[in-house]
C-alpha cells in the first residue's frame, strides 16, 4: 500500500442473488459487525449512514481519538479521500451542461502558456479521459517526493505539476486502458479551477457545497469543523492529517455523514438541485461499450444482477470511506471511518444485501506496534514469528497489515523499523509486487540503492504494470526497457484458458478471450483484462494480483489460481 493510495477501486467479494434494501434501517447484523470491528481495535471509529424516501438513519461507533475518547456520531469531520474525485467530475460536467467546456475538449485547452501535455499517435488527452482514468498518465508523478512522508501531497507544487506533465512520455495509445491515476484527477481539478481564477476549494464550495447546504463540507477545516474532527488512526495510533493543496480534485475534501447525504440525495434526485443534469452527467458510462470498469465522472458503476450500484471509497493516511447508491434506485449509503481499514464490505452489504460482511482479526500490524514501543524492534521481530507460528487465527496476518506498520514508521522517520517490518512482509508474500515495491521505498530512502534497485526489479517483475517500479528504477539509472518486454502467446493455447473456474461455492471467475485480448469477469463484478507475463501466469493492471492456469500431467488445463493480497485461492475449472 503506496503512502500515495488514495483509494482502493476494485472488490474481489463473493455475492448471491441480489435482494436491495428495501427501508433506511441499518440492520443488526452490521451493527454488531461495525461494533466488533471497534472493540477489536481494527477501527478507531465508525460512522454510518443511509437515506431512502423514508429519510435518514445514523448509526455511530467508536471514538474521535483514542486519546480522549470522546465518540464520533453524524456530524464528526472526517477525510474523505478520493470521493473528492466525484466532486471533481461533477465540476467538470457542470461546465459542460453550462456551456463553458466540452467533454472532448483536448486537457491542452486549458494549460498555461509554456506547458505541453503529452500527446501519442496524434492524439491529445480530453478533458473527460482525465475523470475517467483512461489519459494514459499514471497512478502517481514520477517527482513526488514528499518532505514529510506522514503528510506526503502538502509540498506538491504547482511548478512539479506542470513539470511532470512537460516531460511524462505517455507508455501507450490515449484512451486503450484503464489505470487509476490520481495525478490526472488532481490535474483535471487544478485546471477547472485555474480557468474560473479560483482555487479548487473555491470552486468547489461555490458550485457543489454551498447550493447543497453542506455546511460542515470543505478543505480548509472551519473552527467547528476542528472541534468536530475525527482525528485519523494507523494501526492504533494517530497521525496527521493529510493537507492537499495542488492535487486536490483527487483527495483533499473533509466532511460529514450528514453532508454527505445531502450530497448523495442530490446525485439521487430525491433532493430538487439545479446541479442535478451534471449530476447526471457524471453518472453516465464515459468509456466504450463494454470496457470494464464502467467509470463516468468520477463515480464507478458495478452492476449486481442487473442492478447498478454507483461509488466511490477513499482513503488517506489514517481514514477510510465509502459512498454509493443504487442506480434508479431508493437507497443510498456513506461509511466514514477514522482508521486506515477498509469499510468497502459494510457500503456494498447495505446496498445489497446478499454480498458477504467481512469479519475482521485484529491487526498484528497494530500487536506488534505495542511491542516495539515497549521491548524494541528485536522482539517485536521475534514475537511475530512466535505468534504466526503459534497463534495464527487469532491475528490478521494479511501483507497490508505490515505494510501500515511499516509506512507508520517511515513517516515517523524510523527508517530502520520501517526496513525491518517492510523486510519481514517480503519474506511472508515473496510474490507480492507491492511488497517488494514498499521495501525498495525504504530501502532508497535509506541510500541502499543496490538492495533498493533489487526490491524494485522484484516487484516490476511479479507486475509489469507497477509503473511507480518502473519510475523509481529509471531515477535510480536503471534501465528498464527489458522489464516491459510484451509477451507474446499463442492464439491457441490462449483458448486453452477460456473457461469458468469456481474459487468457492457463490464465486467463480469466468476467462474469455476477445481478439488477444484475455479477459476475467469474479461473480458480481466488472470485467477486467489480464496480461501474459509467461504462457500460463498474467497479471491485473487496476490492482496487484496475478492469475495462474494450472495444467494436468496431459496438459489440459483443469484450473486457475488467484494471487491477490497475500491470498492464493486456486479453483477448478467447470465443464461447459
Amino acid at each position: 500500500m503506496k503512502i500515495s493510495t488514495l483509494t482502493f477501486i476494485a472488490l474481489f467479494i463473493g455475492v448471491n442473488s441480489v435482494c436491495l434494501a428495501q427501508n433506511n434501517d441499518v440492520s443488526q447484523e452490521v451493527k454488531e459487525n461495525i461494533t466488533s470491528r471497534v472493540l477489536n481495535g481494527i477501527n478507531t471509529g465508525i460512522v454510518v449512514g443511509v437515506i431512502t424516501s423514508e429519510g435518514t438513519t445514523f448509526f455511530s461507533s467508536g471514538v474521535k481519538s483514542l486519546k480522549t475518547n470522546e465518540a464520533v456520531d453524524e456530524k464528526s469531520v472526517f477525510e474523505v479521500g478520493s470521493i473528492s474525485k466525484t466532486f471533481t467530475g461533477i465540476l467538470l460536467a457542470d461546465m459542460v451542461k453550462k456551456g463553458d467546456l466540452s467533454l472532448e475538449d483536448p486537457l491542452q485547452s486549458l494549460l498555461p502558456e509554456g506547458v505541453i501535455a503529452p500527446t501519442r499517435n496524434e492524439a491529445s488527452i480530453k478533458l473527460y479521459q482525465l475523470s475517467n482514468h483512461t489519459s494514459s498518465l499514471p497512478r502517481m508523478p514520477d517527482n513526488f517526493n514528499p518532505t514529510n512522508p506522514a503528510n506526503p501531497f502538502a509540498d506538491y507544487s504547482e511548478e512539479q505539476l506542470y513539470a511532470f506533465l512537460n516531460a511524462y512520455e505517455l507508455t501507450r495509445d490515449i484512451g486503450s486502458e484503464y489505470e487509476y491515476s490520481n495525478y490526472a484527477a488532481g490535474l483535471l481539478g487544478y485546471v477547472l479551477a485555474a480557468k474560473r481564477e479560483l482555487t479548487y476549494e473555491e470552486l468547489m464550495m461555490e458550485v457543489i457545497t454551498n447550493p447543497l447546504g453542506m455546511e460542515n463540507t470543505s478543505i480548509t477545516l472551519s473552527p467547528s469543523m476542528k472541534e468536530n474532527l475525527a482525528m485519523g488512526h494507523s494501526n492504533g495510533a494517530e497521525v496527521e492529517n493529510w493537507d492537499i493543496p495542488t492535487l486536490s480534485g483527487a483527495g483533499a475534501i473533509r466532511s460529514t455523514a450528514v453532508d454527505m447525504l445531502k450530497y448523495l440525495a442530490a446525485n439521487m434526485g430525491m433532493e430538487k438541485s439545479s446541479l442535478y443534469p451534471a449530476m447526471q452527467l457524471s453518472h453516465k458510462n464515459s468509456r466504450s461499450e463494454g470496457s470494464s470498469p464502467i467509470v463516468g465522472l468520477g463515480w464507478h458503476t458495478t452492476v449486481f444482477d442487473k442492478q447498478e450500484i454507483v461509488w466511490h471509497n477513499g482513503g488517506t493516511g489514517g481514514y477510510r470511506t465509502f459512498a454509493g447508491f443504487t442506480k434508479g434506485g431508493d437507497i443510498g449509503v456513506v461509511v466514514l471511518s477514522n482508521s486506515n481499514v477498509s469499510v468497502d464490505d459494510i457500503g456494498i452489504h447495505l446496498l445489497h444485501p446478499a454480498s458477504d460482511l467481512d469479519k475482521p482479526k485484529p491487526s498484528i500490524g497494530t500487536n506488534l506496534k505495542h511491542i516495539i514501543g515497549k521491548e524494541g524492534i528485536e522482539i517485536g521481530i521475534s514475537t511475530y514469528w512466535k505468534l504466526k507460528e503459534n497463534q495464527p487465527n487469532d491475528y490478521d496476518f494479511g501483507e497490508d497489515q505490515l505494510n501500515m506498520l511499516g509506512y507508520f514508521y517511515l513517516g515517523q522517520e524510523e527508517i530502520e523499523k520501517a526496513i525491518s517490518v517492510f523486510k519481514i512482509n517480503t519474506t511472508v508474500f515473496p510474490n507480492s509486487s507491492n511488497v517488494h515495491d514498499s521495501y525498495g521505498e525504504a530501502l532508497m530512502k535509506n541510500e541502499e540503492n543496490e538492495k533498493a534497485i533489487a526490491s524494485y526489479r522484484k516487484s516490476a517483475e511479479l507486475n509489469p504494470a507497477n509503473t511507480n517500479a518502473i519510475d523509481m528504477l529509471k531515477k535510480l539509472g536503471v534501465d528498464t526497457e527489458g522489464l516491459l518486454k510484451e509477451v507474446t502467446i499463442e492464439d491457441v493455447i490462449l483458448e486453452s484458458y477460456v473457461g469458468k473456474y469456481q474459487l468457492a461455492p457463490e464465486f467463480i471467475i469466468t476467462v474469455t478471450k476477445d481478439g488477444k485480448q484475455m479477459n476475467l469477469q469474479a461473480t458480481g463484478q466488472p470485467k477486467f483484462g489480464i496480461f501474459p507475463k509467461s504462457e500460463t501466469t498474467f497479471y491485473l493492471k487496476v490492482v496487484d494480483a496475478q492469475v495462474v492456469f494450472n495444467k494436468n500431467e496431459d496438459g489440459k488445463v483443469e484450473s486457475l489460481t488467484l494471487f491477490q493480497g497475500g491470498q492464493e485461492i486456486t479453483g477448478a475449472r467447470l465443464e461447459d
